[in-house]
């Protein structure tokens, strides 16, 4: 079910038009979507789906290091160069050209947009949204995790609310295991400061999770934001 409320469209000269606003109930992950598939009850554990997954991925991109097209059930690729070439015996410049990779659906997803259904809301549920992480002992912004250390997290939604045990500032490590920080200093929708559980050294993302609707209300739901950026802790 697609939730979407109706917003004033400001790009038209009409006062009394609106636009569309979609508003999706979560961001799913590789792990997320492992867990998903363990739920549907075929025999693969989660290190067979992880391995399948990871060898899709890495197959994709030699293929398309190749210069490759690919057709397959979920999307469709293709690449194309943009920029001015000033003769015929003139080459690829990456200070003049730009290689672009395109996407489109493939018929898998054109078929599941035929069956999306919707429903209408009146007030969107506001998403958790990280724009950066400090690590207080280092000092260092979207770079360094300090084990045992304080984490500053900035953004807007961010407050950490509700009852459901996903809900919380987690520490995603590289083969997916989640640590949870026991203690916030500071909670609040733009800020939040926590302490940083005892990490082993790797790659870590960090994912807040959160019932927070900003109205006095708690979502029914919890909504969570992983932050794309990988925060190295050293050994």
């Amino acid at each position: 079910m697609l939730k979407f409320s109706l917003v004033e469209n400001v790009l038209t000269e009409r006062p009394d038009d609106y636009s569309a606003q979609t508003h999706s109930m979560a961001s799913l992950d590789k792990e997320a979507i492992i867990t998903r598939m363990l739920q549907r009850g075929n025999l693969l554990t989660r290190t067979d789906i992880l391995a399948v997954l990871n060898g899709f991925e890495e197959t994709v991109t030699d293929v398309l290091l190749e210069g490759n097209n690919l057709t397959l059930p979920l999307f469709n690729t293709s690449f194309s160069i943009s920029g001015v070439f000033e003769s015929p015996l003139d080459s690829f410049d990456g200070n003049r050209h730009k290689l672009n990779l395109n996407l489109s659906k493939g018929l898998v997803l054109r078929d599941a947009e035929k069956k999306v259904k919707f429903e209408k809301t009146t007030s969107p549920a506001p998403l958790p949204h990280i724009q950066e992480v400090k690590d207080s002992l280092s000092g260092t912004v979207n770079e360094l995790l300090t084990s045992g250390g304080v984490i500053e997290v900035r953004g807007y939604n961010l407050k950490i609310e509700g009852n459901r045990p996903e809900c919380g500032l987690w520490f995603v490590a590289g083969d997916g295991t989640e640590l949870q920080s026991g203690v916030l200093i500071e909670n609040k929708p733009s800020r939040v400061i926590a302490m940083i559980p005892a990490l082993p050294a790797g790659s870590y993302q960090v994912k807040l999770v959160t019932q927070f609707s900003g109205g006095g209300r708690m979502l029914l739901l919890p909504k969570h934001f992983i932050y794309p950026k990988s925060l190295i802790v050293n050994p």
